[in-house]
């Protein structure tokens, strides 16, 4: 008499554990890594304010050519910007952030944008966050899951090209 053992289901459990863990450690990175830094202030009268800054608007193309915009709301990630767009620099010239799944009036044509807040630039990046802007479009109802954990976004191929006015 053969007495037969089957694993599959423990090796399933497992490497669905696994993979849940490393979806969230790569997750915890991306929140880690793509941490609004803190706003710049002002102190006077004992009372701290935060210095205002103009927002600024960028448009951004990946390896399809798709063109979007990107609102930038903290004066370090603007100068960053306009840095990469007058070829002053060519370091972190990737965008990264959270996405709002909804459409924003400064960028018509998509159904989601970039929280300002969370926009930052990089150089490398965990592939859990890469995708393309028609690809995220197509994908919208699944992005924050397994798709683009935490909804941060970090298209490996995107570009800066200009600074459009603000609409």
């Amino acid at each position: 008499m053969i007495i037969m053992v089957c694993h599959a289901p423990l090796e399933n459990l497992v490497r669905h554990m696994f993979t849940k863990i490393g979806s969230l450690a790569a997750v915890a990175m991306l929140a880690f890594t793509a941490a609004p830094q803190a706003q710049a202030t002002q102190h006077g009268d004992g009372a701290q304010r935060t210095a205002a800054v103009a927002p600024a608007y960028f448009e951004m193309t990946d390896i399809t050519r798709s063109r979007f915009v990107v609102k930038l709301v903290k004066e370090r990630e603007i100068q960053h910007a306009r840095d990469l767009v007058s070829g002053a620099t060519e370091e972190e010239q990737h965008v990264v952030g959270r996405l709002i799944k909804r459409p924003a009036a400064y960028n018509p044509g998509w159904s989601f944008h970039y929280d300002p807040e969370t926009v930052h630039f990089f150089d490398y990046a965990i592939e859990v966050c890469d995708a393309t802007l028609p690809y995220v479009e197509d994908h919208l109802d699944e992005a924050g899951g397994a798709f683009l954990p935490g909804l941060y976004f970090c298209p490996w191929t995107s570009r800066l090209v200009r600074e459009v006015p603000a609409p």
